[in-house]
């Protein structure tokens, strides 16, 4: 699922898709975007910037915090949920996961931060590394 909602990406730099679940059930789902009524990067170009040699752009909002906003916005509680993500989460998201009460992170792709491993950590967030059996 996290797959399929990261076609839905709107920044061509990184297809990122998120689902949260709790208790085998959907709660949320993200994906790279930009925010409400903004243009999108796939039709404007991306907004890059260089912070600590690494690129990023600032247009978009994570899939991660996309999904979480989502749990927020519709009343929805994400403490003690499951993040399955195609991408390792960066640090503002690893952040955002801890104070929701994420409480553990299945994801596909290596993209390591070890910041984001510390962070994840000390909110006591189970980091898993998933395998596709087929794509």
């Amino acid at each position: 699922m996290a797959k399929l909602a990261a076609t839905r990406a709107t920044c061509p730099r990184r297809r990122v898709g998120a689902v949260l679940v709790r208790d085998q059930r959907v709660l949320a789902t993200g994906y790279n975007g930009s925010v409400k009524g903004a243009p999108h990067c796939d039709d404007v170009g991306c907004l890059i910037v260089v912070r600590d040699g690494r690129e990023s752009c600032e247009r978009t909002v994570h899939a991660e915090l996309n999904a979480i906003l989502q749990c927020a916005i519709n009343g929805v509680s994400s403490r003690g949920s499951t993040m399955y993500c195609t991408d390792f989460p960066c640090v503002a998201c690893a952040k955002a996961m801890v104070q929701a009460g994420v409480e553990r992170v299945v994801y596909l792709t290596d993209y390591p931060d070890p910041n984001s491993i510390e962070i994840l950590k000390a909110g006591n967030v189970r980091l898993e590394k998933a395998e596709l059996l087929e794509e």
